[in-house]
């Protein structure tokens, strides 16, 4: 594995401003119900977005990486780069006009070899402060992966989903206009959320990807409409599997006391994305 060693440590400060009109267009990107001056609590993945300019982008969307001092996440040559986990403290609630800051700081680089390759995970620690005041606390997982060569996969037969296993759940189905609202709200360049031919032809999908924290936003979303706004203490996601524009994703949940359940299921069953969170 390449030296990161000097990476782990880095930090870089971000600042932003929770205004009503970002706080509206979230609200309705993902057709939250909630209304007030309180934000629903993915409000922070919409905040202190990247930054780079147009020119510093690669040919996957995101910023190029490079050995540069100034340069916060590490040169790791994998191509393809996806968001792999959180979790996330859910220390005090966000309101509207608030003042964010967000320390980013490089917690741990590691290096693994899966059915697909070689992989690298980078750990980034997030605090995000609202009025100079802690509000959310996050451990992001980024993961790089080699090229991928293989042809895209056929859609599984879909299945009928058994929600009787689940106290709560429901069905919608992300569109290129939900992905492209999303894109844009986060200012996420990532090809593979709104160019078709590049998410097949250069990273092997079989249709445009729906996002990681899209998916995951919906599920704290599910957990409000179940349990009310802002009930979510503790949060962690993991990505499985991807999904796709244009298939339903089913967004299913159970509790038992304090604890939490969540998952987003693709048409044939299998797991997209799995969650927990304590209320």
């Amino acid at each position: 594995m390449a030296n990161y060693q000097n990476w782990i440590g880095r930090q870089t400060v971000q600042h932003d401003r929770l205004t009503p009109a970002l706080l509206q267009r979230f609200r309705a990107t993902i057709d939250s119900a909630e209304t007030g001056d309180i934000a629903p609590q993915a409000i922070h993945w919409v905040l202190c977005t990247p930054e780079a300019a147009t020119a510093q982008l690669g040919i996957d969307g995101h910023p190029q990486r490079s050995d540069s001092p100034d340069s916060f996440f590490p040169p790791v040559p994998y191509p393809r780069r996806m968001w792999a986990s959180s979790k996330v403290d859910f220390v005090a609630p966000i309101a509207v006009d608030s003042e964010i800051e967000r320390i980013s700081t490089i917690a741990a680089i590691s290096e693994k070899t899966g059915s697909t390759g070689s992989l690298v995970f980078v750990d980034v620690a997030h605090e995000t402060r609202a009025d100079g005041t802690l509000a959310i606390r996050e451990q992001q997982t980024l993961v790089y992966r080699e090229a991928n060569t293989a042809k895209p996969t056929p859609a599984p037969e879909p299945v009928t989903i058994d929600f009787g296993a689940w106290d709560f759940h429901r069905t919608l189905v992300p569109d290129e206009a939900l992905l492209f609202r999303f894109s844009a709200i986060t200012f996420n360049t990532h090809r593979i959320h709104y160019d078709a031919p590049y998410a097949t032809n250069e990273e092997g999908y079989r249709g445009l990807v729906v996002h990681g924290p899209l998916t995951a936003s919906l599920l704290l979303d599910l957990a409000a409409r179940q349990f009310g706004a802002n009930s979510v203490k503790q949060f962690a996601f993991r990505a499985q599997n991807p999904a796709f524009a244009g298939e339903p994703l089913h967004l299913v949940g159970r509790h038992e006391g304090d604890m939490l359940t969540l998952a987003a299921l693709n048409p044939a069953g299998q797991t997209v994305i799995t969650a927990e969170g304590n209320l």
